[in-house]
């Protein structure tokens, strides 16, 4: 490819940064999979976007797949190579997306893993010998009570918390912005843990969550924090935050069978999404109709 081929990489960066606001790690798995696209372009003898056709995107799939890559890792490169030729559309380097045609081959649904409503309350079953404790508790808490993502939870400030109405206020994908609940446990959890917080930081800092330093948690820090927990709480698994927002969703979904009133919560753009916690709630009421069903049951 040309320099000025490659410049449009650049500027497309800087309009998922500034025009989309995506985060930076959004931004940088774009960058990986359109560098990819561009080294292939190079191997094939294309020097301008504007030869790219749909021949050439599925031979690119194709060679993905022949590297080793997974259906679902080739679906995330044809996603980022179809929002790039729809900017370069845009911009007029392209007279048509010749992504739109491209389909990845089908790859097996993963169901998101979850705790059951046993290993959950063993897990929240901790009682906090220290301050730090006391945070993983009212993280944990607010993690499950309110189904938050990872990046929720560590860019959550002060004025987001309103545990006198018994909600919180967060910041997801996009920047858009939602209110979901908070229950009975996860609000007297964190007001076990904000007095010790305003002990460990300064007056100006609003991270609601902040290491013994008193600066904010990161991301790494919470998922230690909670596998510790988890190991400490003998749940015989390798217990990632995440885990606490499918559990959130899995245990709303069997109780009220209310998809559209999940994905609320969970803040899905799109019901598709949603829908794979359909699948874990079918795998609990099978087991649920194997253990009572009197026709059910299997022999031995």
């Amino acid at each position: 490819m040309t320099p000025s081929a490659q410049q449009w990489l650049t500027r497309y960066q800087v309009h998922l940064a500034a025009e989309r606001r995506l985060s930076s790690h959004t931004v940088a798995a774009y960058r990986r999979d359109l560098l990819a696209l561009l080294g292939w372009c190079d191997r094939s003898g294309l020097t301008e976007w504007g030869e790219l056709d749909h021949q050439h995107v599925r031979m690119f799939a194709a060679r993905s797949h022949a590297a080793g890559l997974s259906g679902r890792s080739i679906q995330r490169r044809l996603a980022a190579v179809r929002s790039f030729c729809g900017f370069l559309l845009r911009e007029g380097a392209l007279r048509h997306n010749p992504a739109l045609e491209v389909r990845a081959p089908k790859t097996t649904q993963r169901l998101p893993a979850a705790l059951d409503v046993d290993q959950m309350a063993r897990l929240l079953s901790l009682k906090p010998k220290d301050p730090l404790e006391r945070r993983d508790l009212a993280l944990m808490e607010l993690l499950y009570s309110s189904g938050l993502r990872l990046g929720e939870l560590t860019t959550l400030k002060l004025e987001n918390l309103k545990l006198a109405a018994g909600e919180v206020r967060v910041l997801g994908k996009g920047n858009k912005e939602r209110i979901v609940p908070v229950g009975r446990a996860a609000i007297a959890a964190l007001e076990a843990w904000l007095p010790e917080r305003a002990r460990l930081t300064r007056p100006e800092q609003h991270a609601v969550f902040v290491g013994r330093r008193g600066e904010p948690l990161g991301a790494r820090a919470v998922q230690l924090r909670v596998a510790k927990q988890a190991r400490a709480m003998g749940i015989p698994l390798h217990l990632h935050p995440h885990m606490l927002r499918h559990s959130f969703a899995t245990h709303l979904l069997e109780s009220s069978g209310d998809l559209r009133a999940v994905q609320e919560l969970l803040g899905h753009a799109s019901l598709s999404t949603t829908q794979v916690y359909t699948h874990l709630d079918f795998q609990h009421l099978a087991r649920t109709y194997e253990r009572a069903h009197p026709r059910a049951k299997r022999r031995g």
